[in-house]
This record gives C-alpha cells, structure tokens and sequence, in this order.
C-alpha cells in the first residue's frame, strides 16, 4: 500500500480521522512514542496493528481517548482510585488496567476480561482521538521488537508501506511508553514504569506493588496483562549488554572489544572516546528525563552502524523516571548485564 504522509494541521488531522473511521492504520504522534492507531471497537482494523507490526497475538493493546470525562462512558463505573489517578494524571502518560467492556473486541485485550486506557496529554493525539469519532487501539509504532519511535521518521523507517498514513507530529516530550498501572485488585500494582513514576503513584494511591516484570523477566507461563511485560523488547540489531563498574574499568573492556559501541552519561563521553568503534551520549548521569527522551533515537542510531555489539550504561535504581530507563534499557539487552571489575 502507498502511506500518506500528513502534517500536523487541522485538514490533515480530519484526514487521519476519516481513515481511523474507516477502518484504517494511521501512525499518530504522542507525548510517550508514536502510536499505531486503530479504531478500538473494530475488531478487523485492530487485526491489521497485529499483521502491519509483526506483533504477537497474546500481547494487549492500550485504549485511547479523547479525555478523561471519555472513561466511564466506556468502561462503566469506575473505583474512587481510578478516579483520583485520572484527577492527578490525566491527561497524560498514564495507563490504567479496568475491567474491559463487552464493546471492546477481544483483539484489544488479548482475550483478557481487562484493557488498559489512557488519555494522552498530546493535544493532536486527542484532535485525531476526536477527528476519528472512536476511542482509538494504538500499541508503539514500530516493529515489533524494535526500539520504540520517538519521530516521524522513525515510523517512516519501519511501517512505510505498511500503514495507511503517518501523521508528523514532531519529538515525544517523554519519550518511554506510558506507565501502566493495574486497577483491578485490591492494592495497584505497576506493570510498565513510565512518565508517571512509582513515586508519583504512591503520592496519590499509597501503596503500589511493583511487578516482577519491572525488574525481571517475567515468570515463564505466564500471562502478560499489559504491553511491554514480555519479549525482548526496544532492541537494536546488534546484541545489548548493560556495563555496571567504574569508568575505568568499563574504559579498559571496552578496549578489548571488537567492534562494539557504547551508550554512555554525557560526562563519560571523554574519557570512553577511543575505547570503541562508536561513543553516543544520552544525557547526563543524574538527568534521567533527558535520558528517557533520548533513548530510543540512541538505540535507533546503532542500526545505522555496522557494529556487532552494543554495550550500554544504566542509571542508579530509584523511584523515578530511572526507573522506566532502566528496565527499557533491560528488555533491550535481554537482561544481558555484567559488572566490569578488575585489579
């Protein structure tokens, strides 16, 4: 198919609605990542996300709406916790897990009796939402497997042909998909960490568990209750590894290495520059927002080089935005990390 290319003005966001309407795929802008969207209530266009991505069948969906007031006409009623994250967080890069109306295709869900919804703080994201006339079905816009997109062009790169429109609507602000928070039991548990953290979440909830799938792989067997749980995810070609250990040391491996690069602070640019075939930055070690809006386009820059491995550095654990870098920066390597030590 030939995907048409819109910008981001009222003609072409009327555009991209009638497609969404009729059944089509159109690429549209987010403050997370580019979304892949989908007229949520038809089950044959949400089929055509899962082919156009190369997406497995088991692995859910996210609900998008226009605006918060859009929830409960959809879902039904909903907690006083839902209500109160809505109030805090919406809109914004936010998903909630609630338990998924009959008018929802199981496509959506993956066969769960639960969706994930979120309203994003995008205001073109929202005009196309509206535009279509329909809540909107839109996992990233990407490969699947592959670092998520962060820009028009990295949609291009991976769904040109694909897809039946693309809608530029310049850099995510956020640059990691949204976090995803489960509703549905008696405490919240966060599935994905995002733009909303942990921290955030217990300012308002309280206590939030956190998923093993966060910090871990996920048991095997079982099943994924949102995006982003399972699979090796946001991966360039070449293989990942996480380096934990000093600078020093992570300097005098990388010596040892054959054409390998590494993602690195901004502060240890200097002294790793000579160590590798290539040396790309992502912000500084304690700036973790620009580390999140910059690590997708970082990993997508590695696939333009022929190197054969990807060594990365990680920020320290917290219960901010640190967290969303690392476990993307996690899924990417596959949970490959080391620690270089030495004499």
């Amino acid at each position: 198919m030939k995907t048409e290319y819109l910008q981001n003005n009222a003609d072409d966001i009327l555009r991209a609605g009638e497609i969404l309407a009729n059944g089509g795929l159109v690429g549209i802008p987010t403050e997370t990542v580019y979304g892949l969207a989908a007229n949520a209530f038809d089950a044959e266009a949400v089929g055509k996300i899962f082919v156009a991505k190369g997406r497995p069948q088991d692995n859910p969906l996210i609900v998008h709406i226009a605006s918060p007031e859009d929830l409960e006409p959809l879902v039904g009623e909903v907690s006083e916790s839902v209500k109160r994250l809505a109030a805090a967080f919406w809109p914004g890069p936010l998903t909630m897990i609630v338990p998924k109306p009959r008018e929802i295709p199981d496509a959506v869900s993956a066969g769960l009796s639960t969706i994930g919804v979120r309203c994003p703080s995008h205001e073109t994201a929202r005009a196309i939402i509206r535009a279509s006339g329909v809540p909107l079905a839109a996992p990233s816009a990407n490969r699947s497997g592959r670092p998520s997109p962060t820009s028009f062009h990295h949609v291009r790169e991976d769904l040109d042909g694909r897809v039946d429109a693309i809608l530029d609507g310049g850099v995510c602000q956020v640059g990691v998909e949204s976090t995803v928070v489960d509703m549905t039991g008696e405490v919240p548990v966060l599935l994905r960490p995002g733009g909303v953290t942990l921290r955030d979440l217990r300012s308002v909830l309280g206590e939030v568990e956190v998923d093993e799938a966060v910090t871990g792989e996920l048991t095997p067997g079982r099943r994924v209750r949102a995006p982003g749980m399972k699979y090796r995810h946001y991966a360039p070609k070449a293989p990942v590894t996480i380096l934990d250990g000093t600078i020093e040391k992570v300097a005098e491996y990388l010596k040892q290495q054959h054409n390998a690069a590494v993602l690195c602070f901004t502060e240890e640019a200097e002294a790793l520059k000579g160590c590798c075939d290539h040396v790309e930055t992502y912000g500084g070690e304690s700036d973790t927002e620009t580390m999140a809006q910059s690590l997708f386009a970082a990993l997508r820059k590695f696939d333009e080089l022929a190197v054969e491995q990807i060594f990365a550095r990680a920020p320290s654990a917290g219960d901010g935005i640190e967290l969303a870098v690392i476990n993307r920066l996690e899924k990417a390597a596959g949970f490959s990390r080391m620690t270089v030590e030495g004499e």
